[in-house]
């Protein structure tokens, strides 16, 4: 809705990763780094680890872009709580192979032969499985036993794992040391810094286009880095939102005042609770049943924060209805939104 008003190409911040947005911040280059020396082996396990939304997944298709004009055969695989079995389903699956009601015995036949013939072919096998941190234990012990197909002492497929933090206190287990064993490399991905959260947002503003309309100042920029915390998918949240604010409110500036208004609807909506962070402090009642003091004035201003931001909500939907109406009403009439008829 607000790409035609600030005159951009598309929207600079879908939450879908894409790879034409690819910001390549000291972390992600790193990463990208350890992805490139890892194809270079051509064997082994590479880790990746990030926390959500840190841009793991948008780094992995910015590989795969990159990779599109080499003899490569890449599959990406997202885990959930998968046995061991159903993993090495999901992975001929995921190479499009024959899985369904196959034994485990011919599932293997099937993918060793797979693998043979792709190096026959003088193509290489890559596997990506991303959120590895859910993988169990067994199904983690059968992408390692893939790794033992090999041909001239020169493994068959090689496999990135990609996991949020949690996933490096899993493989630091004894369980996981024949695994840790072939891991080749392996990085975390942090947070943007302030000076990296500006580069990011104004990259993808001028990757659709932006011209300098809308503008943000530094305070709007520091805001944003604080409340996110860096993280890119929170980043692209806060932003398309704020320009949606912009965009009802006809706002061609961002300051720090826009931004803090943006973020205090996005705190009083469930699904940006998270965004908040731990305080560590109980907003509920005693155990007693009896409110203290300072749990009756939390929950007054609790109440009328709410109370602003439904206030602030509802000029912004009646003014989207109003747009929606209006160019269903020129649609109907053949009349362009400019005021024309659509005749020529």
């Amino acid at each position: 809705m607000y790409e035609d008003y600030y005159r951009f190409s598309a929207k600079p911040f879908q939450l879908n990763p894409d790879p034409r947005f690819f910001f390549g911040s000291k972390g992600h280059k790193r990463a990208m780094a350890y992805l490139d020396y890892g194809l270079s082996l051509g064997e082994g396990f590479i880790v990746i680890t990030g926390e959500v939304g840190a841009g793991k997944t948008t780094l992995v298709r910015n590989l795969f872009r990159q990779l599109e004009s080499h003899n490569l055969l890449a599959a990406q695989l997202v885990s959930t709580q998968l046995d061991a079995e159903d993993t090495l389903r999901s992975v001929a699956a995921s190479f499009g192979l024959e899985h369904e009601g196959l034994t485990k015995s011919a599932l293997l036949k099937n993918l060793e032969d797979f693998l043979v013939a792709a190096t026959r072919q003088g193509k290489r096998v890559l596997l990506v499985v991303d959120e590895a941190q859910n993988l169990t234990q067994r199904a983690v012990e059968e992408l390692r036993m893939l790794s033992n197909y090999q041909n001239n002492e020169r493994s068959l497929i090689q496999t990135f794992l990609l996991g949020q933090p949690e996933f490096r206190g899993i493989l630091q287990s004894p369980d996981m040391q024949q695994l840790r064993q072939r891991v080749v490399a392996s990085y975390h991905l942090g947070p943007l810094d302030a000076d990296e959260t500006r580069g990011y947002i104004e990259h993808r503003l001028r990757t659709v286009g932006w011209q300098g309309m809308p503008s943000f100042d530094d305070t709007a920029f520091a805001a944003l880095h604080r409340f996110t915390g860096g993280i890119p998918r929170r980043l692209n949240t806060t932003c398309d939102r704020l320009l949606l604010f912009g965009f009802l409110e006809e706002k061609t500036h961002f300051g720090e005042a826009e931004v803090n208004e943006v973020i205090a609807d996005l705190k009083n909506e469930v699904a940006h609770q998270d965004f908040q962070g731990s305080t560590g402090a109980s907003t509920s009642a005693p155990s007693n049943g009896v409110h203290s003091g300072e749990d009756h004035q939390r929950l007054v201003q609790r109440v009328e924060q709410m109370e602003r931001s439904v206030n602030r909500i509802l000029p912004i939907v009646r003014k989207i209805l109003y747009t929606v109406s209006e160019r269903q009403s020129a649609a109907e009439e053949g009349i362009a939104p400019d005021g024309h008829d659509g005749t020529h």
